[in-house]
């Protein structure tokens, strides 16, 4: 099992997803009169809350006579727990079809994982900080859903709810006038994301025909067949161009081709059942 090389890039997806949610987010200035004479869109960039505050706090050199500006946002991955509350049967799987090759692939349930994460916003202003937030809270009630394409592939995709977990705020003001100030509010939130194993070839193939027999005899034990019921999957347009739509065209039906169904009743009173195992009647 261990040492099948396979890569979803499902973190790295859930990663780009929670700051795709605040890479657009807008501040304004006003004057005494109420007209707008300044607008910034926030800078948003990943790494710790850490480094971007040495950045405000060191001396500029003559290569860099401006220092980082305020505000800013911060964000990064901070952990990653088993969600047992999402657990699903291990040994359960589903078809899904490649995208590429059209083939049949087994896929096993998911694993449900929690990734947190620490969004940062670092302001000089508080005013500047209030509207960042106030842009931001409104969404998460306390979740907000995320649609992520977890497997490329076969197309895989599934809602991540993003639950806002915490809020905490700080001054971190000291020193004289010359230190710059930096109001810092910290947003923690949870993704709530699923990790995928490999994705495999089904040895089974496609399911083309349904067959169900009834019986009127309430002893299942003892109970014969009387009646058939069986589905196949009909072409509705010529597959394999020869003028005509027949059952030459049925078989050529894929996973992603539109169908209807051919459909056959037949009467039994030869007390017979059918054998699964052997696929014959007994």
């Amino acid at each position: 099992m261990l040492g099948t090389y396979y890569y979803h890039e499902i973190m790295r997806k859930t990663i780009v997803a929670f700051g795709t949610l605040f890479n657009q987010i807008y501040i304004r200035h006003d004057d005494g009169d109420g007209n707008l004479y300044n607008e910034l869109k926030v800078p948003l960039a990943y790494g710790p809350s850490q480094k971007f505050l040495a950045r405000i706090e060191q001396q500029g050199d003559l290569n860099k006579p401006v220092q980082i500006t305020l505000p800013r946002m911060s964000f990064e991955m901070n952990g990653i727990q088993y969600d047992s509350t999402r657990k699903t049967g291990i040994t359960q799987t589903f078809k899904a079809v490649d995208k590429n090759t059209a083939a049949v692939k087994k896929v096993f349930m998911p694993v449900p994982y929690n990734i947190n994460f620490e969004l940062n916003i670092l302001s000089k202003l508080n005013d500047d900080a209030l509207q960042i937030v106030e842009q931001i809270l409104p969404y998460f009630q306390p979740s907000f859903n995320v649609t992520i394409d977890l497997i490329s592939s076969i197309g895989e995709k599934r809602d991540v709810p993003i639950v806002l977990d915490s809020i905490s705020f700080q001054d971190d003001y000291e020193g004289d006038f010359s230190t710059r100030r930096a109001l810092i509010y910290t947003l923690r939130f949870t993704a709530k994301t699923y990790m995928f194993g490999p994705v495999a070839d089904s040895s089974e193939g496609l399911i083309k025909k349904v067959q169900v027999d009834y019986y009127a005899d309430t002893n299942t034990q003892t109970a014969k067949r009387e009646v058939r019921y069986t589905a196949t999957p009909k072409a509705l347009t010529d597959k394999n161009n020869d003028g005509v739509v027949n059952a030459a065209d049925d078989a050529l039906l894929g996973p992603d081709d539109d169908f209807g169904f051919n459909e056959t009743t037949t009467f039994f009173s030869d007390s017979k059942t059918y054998s699964p195992t052997q696929q014959k009647d007994i």
